[in-house]
């Protein structure tokens, strides 16, 4: 584990965070949900029912001391039902040819865990999900979208890498989610991209908006959405630390910056690398983990009102942990949840 990575647990111990894990069909969950409580890292709140949680931690040794677990079909959570159904029927009335009542939206909450779990953290009843070990991203983010949103002010959601060696802390955006995002899309991304930098990494971002191009060096359409892209975040938050378009060398090397940009104040030092479409984004952060060593962390998801992100369903139960943590410190600190009724713990 980098030290990094053990910083970000130590730092998501100290919030006590309420995290909900719906996925208990996967002994990977239920056991990162004991790994997780057991170091103190947060509250973990898995979804089912107790005896079949109880079942399989016994069988595959599994120690849930302190776990919590809340069952959608517990005779005693009608109102809490009610109210989980009611908001994603006002959500998606007239939306969903599937949700035409709030009996529909029950039945959804009812069979698809992922619903159940974004609503909850959407009422405030927990500060943020961790899915995906069992179901494509595609499920995971509808679900988000549909029960949660985006974040005020934010349209797009989408994802980012922690790009981490040694001492050497990044975030690249977005490598896993927006194919090809319009100039407000990149916006948006280099926006929630600052802010996770400044949660996660406790870093003072500066932000370059990658391209071919450095400063006029070539002429495209490419090019014009990437510079339309800064002049709209720059409108939207004159303080944040942005500059684009920047070719790589450019915005990371000193000595180039000096020649290309000589009059950026990201140029040289940027420590957040938006990439201008999902092809580049992906290559680039692959190769800066095969050829340079980086540890890639993520895909993390990004760009929603409450924090839910999104496990490949390849992880492992560090991963689960880790995602947990990461989950908890992009809530913030002074985030207060309400009690969930019948909660039951191990």
């Amino acid at each position: 584990m980098s030290h990094v990575i053990a910083a970000l647990r130590a730092r998501a111990s100290a919030l006590k965070h309420r995290i909900v894990l719906p996925e208990t069909n996967d002994i990977r969950i239920i056991q990162a949900a004991a790994e997780a409580v057991h170091e103190k890292i947060a509250d973990v709140v898995l979804i089912g029912n107790r005896d079949f949680l109880h079942k399989e931690a016994k069988e595959w040794n599994v120690n849930l001391s302190g776990v919590a677990y809340v069952d959608p079909l517990c005779p005693g959570n009608t109102e809490l039902m009610n109210s989980l159904s009611t908001h994603l029927f006002n959500r998606r009335k007239g939306k969903d040819k599937d949700i035409t009542s709030v009996e529909d939206a029950k039945n959804k909450i009812v069979s698809n865990p992922l619903f159940f779990g974004n609503c909850l953290v959407a009422l405030e009843y927990a500060h943020g999900q961790v899915g995906g070990s069992m179901s494509p991203t595609t499920d995971v983010v509808r679900s988000a979208l549909q029960c949660i949103g985006t974040a005020p002010g934010i349209k797009t959601a989408s994802s980012f890498m922690l790009m981490l060696r040694g001492e050497q802390e990044y975030v690249f955006s977005d490598c896993g989610f927006v194919i090809d995002p319009s100039a407000e899309q990149l916006a948006d991304i280099a926006m929630v991209s600052a802010s996770n930098a400044k949660k996660l990494l406790l870093l003072e971002p500066r932000v370059a908006l990658l391209s071919f191009s450095t400063k006029g060096s070539a002429h495209h359409e490419k090019v014009d959405k990437v510079l339309e892209a800064f002049k709209i975040v720059q409108s939207r938050d004159p303080t944040l630390q942005i500059d684009g378009e920047l070719q790589f060398d450019a915005a990371f090397v000193p000595k180039v910056a000096a020649f290309k940009a000589p009059h950026s104040q990201v140029a040289g030092k940027a420590n957040v690398f938006v990439f201008p479409d999902l092809n580049a984004g992906n290559i680039g952060y692959k190769i800066a983990a095969r050829l340079g060593e980086f540890e890639a962390v993520g895909p993390i998801l990004q760009g929603f009102a409450k924090p839910t992100n999104d496990l490949s369903r390849g992880c492992a139960v560090e991963d689960v942990v880790d995602t947990i943590a990461i989950t908890a410190l992009q809530t913030g600190e002074e985030a207060l949840v309400k009690d969930i009724p019948n909660l039951g713990r191990f």
